[in-house]
């Protein structure tokens, strides 16, 4: 993971590394490839818990979540934005 200008970027086969943190779906909207998670820390990012809204690379991913739904998700900052590069459904 390299820094420039402040913002971490990382490369796609970096995602393997990326840490996994817990979530649970806020608001989903398709049309604009973005979710609102409430989730937990996300080391990599520095990034204490909260609810925010995170853009998603593979808008596909949206089709299977639904709000109120718990799940895992690994994210980056990238041009000033927060990404979620993979998210999947955690079972309870």
């Amino acid at each position: 993971m390299a820094q420039q200008g402040g913002l971490r970027r990382v490369s796609e086969g970096a995602a393997a590394v990326l840490p996994w943190v817990e979530a649970e779906v806020r608001r989903i909207d398709k049309a604009a490839r973005k979710v609102t998670l409430k989730h937990g820390e996300i080391k990599n990012l520095d990034m204490p818990p909260m609810s925010m809204v995170f853009q998603v690379k593979d808008p596909a991913q949206l089709d299977a979540l639904q709000a109120g739904q718990k799940v895992r998700f690994q994210a980056v900052q990238e041009n000033g934005a927060y990404w979620v590069v993979k998210i999947e459904a955690v079972s309870v």
